[in-house]
């Protein structure tokens, strides 16, 4: 499923995302659970999706829809290492989601590479 879903969507060099932060065009996506946020810390600004709640949350006919995911922008998604971002990338360029990223390494990818990280928690 990973080799299927990495041909398929954009992996993005962790230093090509690391420029991301500040881009209006851009919705970076947390995946991790709540547990890991607590404990890791986040990427200033990125929205958190708990990958359970994804399909939920993209689809506009969906009662827990969030608007966030009707705007017309470039999403790119993370993860702690890289696997379920690839995967919820596929799945939400299968819905129809467009243009979608997942950043190579995950969240830890980042950190290792300097990435900003703020205070965990929702």
């Amino acid at each position: 499923m990973l080799a299927e879903a990495n041909a398929v969507i954009e992996t993005i060099p962790t230093e090509q995302a690391l420029s991301l932060v500040e881009r209006e065009d851009v919705v970076l996506v947390d995946l991790r659970d709540p547990r890991e946020l607590e404990r890791e810390g986040r990427i200033p600004g990125a929205f958190h999706c708990p990958r359970g709640m994804l399909e939920f949350w993209i689809d506009p006919e969906s009662p827990y829809h969030k608007p966030v995911f009707a705007q017309d922008k470039r999403y790119v998604f993370f993860c702690a290492g890289g696997m379920r971002s690839a995967l919820a990338a596929k799945t939400a360029h299968d819905m129809g989601l467009k243009p979608v990223a997942h950043i190579d390494g995950g969240f830890g990818a980042w950190k290792k590479a300097g990435g900003l990280v703020g205070e965990g928690g929702q």
